[in-house]
């Protein structure tokens, strides 16, 4: 019994001096000591302070060394997900995703991460914060497909957005969310063959009606047949038109560039 008091006051020692070290904007002691902290707790079988203190370690980390962040929240993680904690793991996981993505650069695991995460939404989806969890799946499963089709893996964006897009057009708070997924995962498919952009956008159409009268769809057909005729100027005119009213982000510009360059003739790489 007396044992567990020292270690008790040892970790409330750790903390108090992580703090300080937080106040002294000492990063890296900071970290140490809130994992010092972590074992403690952990030696006390205290499962739910040791998970905190590790994150707080990870969150201390980031600032100085982003590898040890990560070793630290997937500490976390581990003891969240034995604890049955599956939406706060995700959570970490979203954490340690940015990492990869904004420090490390290291966008494979950045979106090993990002499923991981949706996979721990989707499977809590039973409880009653359904809509919240969904929506979190999404977000990171739409992170997933962005960075898929940057690297060229088609056919898993595709999958994802129109898994998204058809989970999303039934909902009257994010409906107006499909045409945005449906419109990216026709750019994919116009990417590898305008056949395949042709078959989905009719697929789409079919699916969900108001896709038709959107300005995404309107330009995917002006582009399809720009793209048939190998007209070069209405294709980037069809671009134009539509980034005066909505401005292009680099993720649509990036896939409209490569289907312009699949045009016979293109040798400027610019859309505009």
């Amino acid at each position: 019994f007396r044992g567990n008091t020292r270690v008790e006051e040892a970790c409330e020692m750790y903390t108090r001096a992580a703090n300080m070290f937080k106040i002294a904007k000492n990063w890296s002691a900071a970290g140490n000591a809130f994992c010092q902290a972590a074992k403690l707790h952990m030696q006390l079988q205290s499962k739910h302070d040791s998970a905190t203190s590790f994150v707080d370690a990870g969150n201390a980390y980031k600032k100085a060394d982003p590898q040890e962040a990560i070793n630290c929240l997937n500490a976390a993680i581990d003891i969240y997900t034995d604890m049955g904690r599956f939406t706060i793991a995700a959570k970490h996981h979203i954490t340690i995703a940015e990492i990869y993505e904004a420090e490390l650069v290291d966008i494979e695991k950045a979106i090993a991460h990002y499923e991981q995460a949706a996979d721990y939404y989707k499977g809590e989806e039973s409880n009653r914060q359904v809509v919240f969890i969904r929506g979190s799946a999404n977000k990171c499963l739409l992170k997933v497909a962005a960075y898929a089709a940057q690297l060229e893996q088609y056919q898993k964006a595709i999958e994802i957005y129109e898994q998204v897009g058809t989970n999303t057009m039934d909902n009257p708070l994010l409906k107006y969310s499909a045409k945005e997924y449906f419109f990216k995962a026709a750019l994919c498919h116009f990417i590898v063959d305008e056949l395949n952009a042709k078959l989905a956008l009719e697929k789409y159409e079919e699916m969900f009606p108001a896709f038709t009268d959107s300005r995404e769809c309107k330009l995917l057909k002006k582009l399809l047949e720009a793209h048939e005729e190998q007209n070069c100027e209405a294709y980037t005119e069809a671009v134009k038109e539509f980034d005066s009213i909505s401005r292009l982000d680099q993720w649509l510009t990036t896939m409209l560039l490569r289907i312009k360059k699949s045009i016979q003739g293109e040798g400027d790489g610019d859309l505009k």
